[in-house]
């Protein structure tokens, strides 16, 4: 099953490190059809149950109570509800050993209630228990008549969260090459990636085979079971399309109104993803650029330049660490997740071209979730075992070393760094894969709303085709936004925003191939 790279683990909180939403106004290319979704159906606590679950899954009673402060939030405000729901280790042995998924809610506060409203914010591996009450606000207007509902998935944060190394592991395995150019180099890259698997394998334990997004989707149905509603009303960013893509697959019947934002390619696999982010940043870089008057491609070899030369020479930083080129890169990928994060993005490049490091270095500390003590939180480590499990592809070295000249020749600036992460990243780790690529396809479910931005770097544009297709003739609708950053709900265009409002309101459909120019 193919993969979002480490560069798209934030999601949507990415984008928010950089100053939030995205500005522009925007019209409408296209006009709504008169097609609408059926009307909500009244929760049942009784209804949509699965017979071959056990009563002590589909009946449990979840605690709400007030929600504590995470390891990177502070508790939410007393409109917010945390409880714990109660799933199954194994989904294949439903009557088995159990693990508890942290969830949390605010009720909705409006008219009419049409049910809860359960969102992924990506990654895989982005905690939606401290994600939810950031993002809010965006969805004031959805609050009206839905409960807001995350939670953190399998092997997430409160939800049994692997670590799989210490915080001082982690700041060594920064001076780590992720682009070797020495056998030297490269042992010493794939040693680093079996020491991060066995560190997972002994944190995880039995969980470690049991993370995949197919066993999160399954989850997500036990949800709407003990939430109490007929049909499953989703909100999924970035990875959490693919997330809401399988399930829909699994379950097309309880499919009520979905919104896929960001959105995954699930016909690519391992390269083939890793291809399409090179892509989606270079572009990206490009639209930066060009916004500040230098010509993109000579641009571009500038920033290859400043980064290569940081293989051999890091810089030096205030904190006294210094900015290694992974580093470096990790800090231009930040603020090309949002518009805002441009001028950021321009302050660091110029200090670091007088020889200063910091500025890049912070960047990359926001991104890896690194506070001022040094203390690490574990998303790129969550998101690495669920990837590893979905992931059935495994690159060789010398499989990779071929396919190196066409990831640099898409960009001269990621590629050198996607492409060996494709062998990198789930080297010789511990459970096999699973997929190659996510199977969507969902034949009988109701219409989904699948929204592409043509400037996202992460999940570039023409994946929410690919998706739009792969949901299959009368399932995939298609809304495009002719914008920058990654997702467009709440980015500041109102044609989006009440097209996407429309949809899960009021159940208006817009006809496919809608166009909102920015």
């Amino acid at each position: 099953m193919a993969r979002l790279v480490r560069w798209a683990a934030l999601g949507a909180a990415a984008a928010l490190l950089v100053g939030g939403c995205s500005s522009g106004s925007s019209s409408d290319d296209g006009k709504d059809s008169a097609r609408s979704t059926p009307p909500p159906t009244p929760p049942s606590r009784s209804s949509g149950t699965t017979a071959a679950l056990p009563s002590s899954l589909t009946g449990q009673k979840l605690a709400w109570g007030p929600c504590k402060a995470t390891a990177g939030s502070p508790a939410p405000g007393s409109d917010w509800q945390c409880a714990t729901l109660k799933a199954p280790l194994d989904w294949s042995k439903p009557e088995g050993d159990t693990i508890g998924l942290a969830l949390i809610r605010a009720k909705a506060n409006g008219g009419k209630r049409i049910g809860s409203l359960l969102f992924n914010f990506g990654g895989p591996g982005g905690s939606g228990v401290s994600m939810m009450p950031t993002y809010a606000p965006t969805v004031s207007a959805l609050r009206e008549h839905y409960d807001l509902v995350s939670w953190d998935p399998r092997g997430v944060a409160a939800s049994e969260g692997v670590r799989c190394r210490s915080d001082k592991t982690i700041q060594a395995a920064e001076d780590v090459d992720a682009t070797p150019d020495t056998p030297a180099e490269e042992k010493t890259y794939f040693q680093d990636a079996v020491n991060f698997g066995q560190g997972c394998e002994k944190a995880a334990g039995k969980l470690l085979a049991h993370v995949s997004t197919t066993d999160t989707a399954r989850d997500m149905d036990l949800m709407r079971q003990v939430l109490g509603d007929t049909k499953m009303h989703y909100f999924g960013i970035s990875y959490g399309t693919e997330l809401g893509g399988v399930y829909a697959h699994l379950f097309p019947k309880k499919v009520g109104r979905l919104i896929l934002d960001a959105v995954v390619d699930p016909s690519a696999d391992t390269v083939g993803q890793a291809k399409n982010q090179t892509r989606g940043f270079q572009r990206a870089l490009d639209d930066y650029l060009k916004s500040t008057g230098q010509d993109p491609k000579q641009g571009t070899r500038k920033i290859a330049d400043l980064v290569q030369g940081l293989d051999a020479k890091p810089l030096p930083t205030s904190s006294g660490r210094r900015l290694t080129q992974s580093l470096a890169l990790t800090g231009i990928v930040l603020p090309l997740y949002s518009k805002e994060g441009w001028p950021t993005l321009t302050s660091a490049l110029n200090a670091a071209e007088q020889g200063d490091g910091s500025e890049l270095l912070a960047l990359a500390d926001g991104y890896n979730e690194r506070d001022a003590s040094g203390h690490y939180a574990t998303t790129t480590h969550s998101q690495r075992v669920i990837s590893c499990l979905d992931d059935k592809e495994r690159p060789t070295a010398e499989e990779t070393k071929k396919r190196l000249p066409a990831f640099e020749k898409i960009s001269p600036v990621f590629g050198d760094f996607l492409g060996w992460d494709t062998a990198g990243w789930c080297h010789n780790w511990p459970v096999a894969g699973q997929f190659d690529t996510p199977e969507v396809s969902a034949p009988g479910a109701a219409p989904i709303l699948v929204v592409g931005n043509t400037g996202d770097p992460a999940t570039p544009y023409e994946g929410a085709r690919k998706m739009t297709d792969e949901l299959g003739k009368g399932v995939g609708v298609e809304l495009t936004w002719k914008g920058e950053g990654h997702g467009a709900y709440g980015s500041g265009s109102d044609c989006v925003d009440s097209t996407v409002d429309a949809y899960l309101l009021k159940g208006t459909v817009p006809k496919d191939g809608k166009v909102c120019a920015s």
